[in-house]
């Protein structure tokens, strides 16, 4: 229970004046509920005759309120009945039992009505939370865990913890108040058999506690597997192509049945074990009625209680309206553990430590002009080193170039000056600031990236086009779009640029994404410029047009290119040629023709 407290500390103090309304309420109805039953106990006497008792009207200073208030009661009941007859104080008792009764359904009604919105409001915030956390953490963060797994924590995870937790929360308020009140008459009527309950209750708590906690880790096993199914639905709609183009099909079907049947296994067992909340508190509470009644009833049969018969009743009444709020409470223990399973899951989202931190005093670049100086890197991803000691300059306003075979460090050294990842060793600067000294918003906001992959959203095409930049006119969207070759194509879709390109641009051709990708960097009009292999996805025609829309852009820019086509990169200021994380060789396209090495070997090949 430490852990569901905890959790309440940290979600509830927004929604804390909706929690005293509620507590507020549901005192109110136990409180109700305790003297409606209080009238059962003249209705017994009248019936059964029990008592022939002549009662006087007595004011608060005749005795304690509590005696007052029971005489009197009795006192206008006495009246009721010598002037109407049984029949009308029994009537009259009845409607009295009715009215009490309605206030406390109104009050209990009132105390959920408040529940709500806290309930409600505490999902909303966990998603908000965990949305925010997935949008801050470094990249890093999503090469070690799936996609799907990570959704699985945002969807399954969160339906689970209101489903169980936040549905819980009006009985974990509700049901402890109206079972302290109801002990505390009990004590009053009766210490001895109060005494005698109270040994038996945790019992019976002990049992189900058990049981809640093996409920808990099936409920964790059950929601990782899930996690890893809706990894394997992400993985089979990403690669659905594949899948069929390879006859795959039969694999991954196998595949997913496999990891289904799991998770049916261990649904089953969390499901069963959560349906034995019911019978078995049933059963407890049962058990405890019938001791409780036979300890009693025997005390008052052999003369050694203080109450009478008719108290009793009232007592066991009382009683058996503790066994319901406690069984109520073994279920949302039940639901509570279960809960607890999936809320340990998004907390290792929430409680994932970002290592990309903004400084505790960022130094500001007042005029930008885009010197970027790599001074002795070294990177590693996990223990492998993919960069060693590499130092390299690139004046203001330059466009150098990386190559290399695939595996040699050119996406990464990209990747580093954003600090989507942070060096191990050594530092970069830009204009001689260590970007590390920088915030990260401001960093990034110097940079406009255009990679391999033409990352776009499902969204309209001015929306994809102005993403990143707060305003915008549609002038300067099209001023982009018509420099980035994108103009055209764009006014022939149906609703020009309010026409939706469908997820991750799936109606437009590569060439199509990829200038539209060139066009939301032109908008943005970054100093610094990276391009990670803009233009190897593509076919000769679309390469030309973006290459020519990527020329205007680089123009008065600090760039830094990526590239296997190296046609493309022919008139760079610099090339430097990377080989297993370090760079080999550098200079212009003629000087590493000259030098007739690595160079000149990827030309070669690229020739045949």
């Amino acid at each position: 229970m430490k852990e569901f407290f905890r959790i309440l500390r940290r979600f509830v103090p927004p929604y804390k004046h909706y929690l005293a309304l509620n507590i507020i309420f549901n005192i109110l109805a136990a409180v109700l509920t305790l003297f409606s039953f209080a009238i059962i106990i003249p209705i017994l006497e009248m019936l059964f005759q029990i008592k022939d008792v002549a009662y006087d009207y007595m004011t608060m200073a005749d005795g304690d309120a509590k005696d007052v208030i029971i005489n009197n009661f009795y006192y206008y009941t006495q009246v009721v009945i010598q002037r109407w007859g049984a029949s009308a104080a029994l009537a009259m008792l009845a409607t009295l039992l009715v009215i009490m009764t309605a206030l406390k359904t109104g009050v209990t009604y009132l105390s959920s009505y408040f529940i709500v919105p806290m309930r409600s409001g505490i999902v909303r915030d966990i998603r908000n939370f965990v949305y925010d956390k997935i949008t801050a953490l470094p990249i890093s963060f999503f090469t070690s865990e799936r996609k799907g797994d990570v959704m699985a924590r945002m969807s399954g995870d969160v339906a689970e913890i209101e489903n169980s937790i936040m549905a819980s929360l009006d009985m974990m308020f509700k049901n402890p108040v109206m079972i302290i009140v109801c002990l505390g008459m009990m004590i009053a009527i009766s210490w001895q058999l109060t005494v005698f309950v109270l040994i038996l209750l945790p019992l019976a708590g002990l049992v189900m506690g058990r049981v809640g906690k093996r409920l808990k880790r099936k409920s964790l096993e059950g929601q990782q597997q899930w996690g890893t199914l809706m990894s394997n639905i992400e993985e089979t709609l990403g690669g659905l192509r594949i899948i069929k183009a390879f006859n795959a099909e039969d694999k991954v079907k196998k595949r997913f049945h496999r990891e289904n049947d799991i998770f049916f296994n261990i649904s089953n067992k969390v499901a069963r074990r959560q349906s034995l909340a019911h019978p078995m508190s049933e059963f407890l509470g049962t058990a405890a009625i019938a001791i409780v009644l036979w300890f009693g009833g025997t005390l008052i049969l052999n003369g050694m209680s203080s109450i009478n018969a008719a108290s009793f009743i009232y007592y066991m009444v009382i009683f058996y309206s503790i066994i319901n709020p406690a069984k109520d409470l073994s279920k949302a223990m039940y639901a509570i553990q279960k809960g607890l399973a999936s809320m340990e899951r998004v907390d290792k989202i929430l409680n994932a430590d970002n290592p990309i931190k903004d400084p505790e005093t960022p130094k500001e670049i007042g005029k930008l002009r885009g010197e970027i100086s790599y001074n002795d890197i070294t990177f590693s991803y996990g223990s492998n080193t993919v960069i060693h000691n590499v130092s390299l300059n690139i004046p203001a306003g330059a466009t150098v170039a990386l190559v290399g075979q695939s595996g040699s460090g050119k996406s990464t050294m990209a990747d580093l000056i954003p600090r989507f990842y942070d060096v191990d060793s050594g530092s970069i600067t830009i204009d001689g600031i260590d970007v590390r000294d920088l915030r990260v918003h401001d960093l990034r906001s110097f940079m406009g990236n255009v990679n391999q992959e033409a990352i776009l959203f499902n969204d309209s095409f001015y929306n994809n086009i102005t993403f990143g930049v707060k305003e915008a006119s549609m002038e300067q969207v099209i001023e982009a779009a018509k420099i980035a070759n994108a103009h055209e194509f764009i006014m022939e879709s149906e609703q020009g640029y309010d026409t939706n390109i469908g997820d991750r641009g799936c109606r437009l051709s590569g060439g199509q994404r990829q200038r539209l990708s060139i066009a939301r960097a032109i908008l943005k009009n970054p100093p610094i410029l990276i391009l990670d292999e803009a233009t190897s996805a593509l076919d000769s025609e679309s390469e030309h047009l973006v290459q020519e829309a990527l020329d205007r852009l680089m123009q008065d820019r600090t760039t830094l290119v990526i590239a296997h086509r190296l046609s493309t990169i022919k008139n760079a200021d610099m090339i430097c040629v990377m080989h297993e994380g370090r760079i080999v060789e550098s200079g212009t396209h003629d000087e590493l023709l000259a030098l007739n090495r690595y160079y000149k070997r990827l030309v070669d090949m690229q020739k045949f």
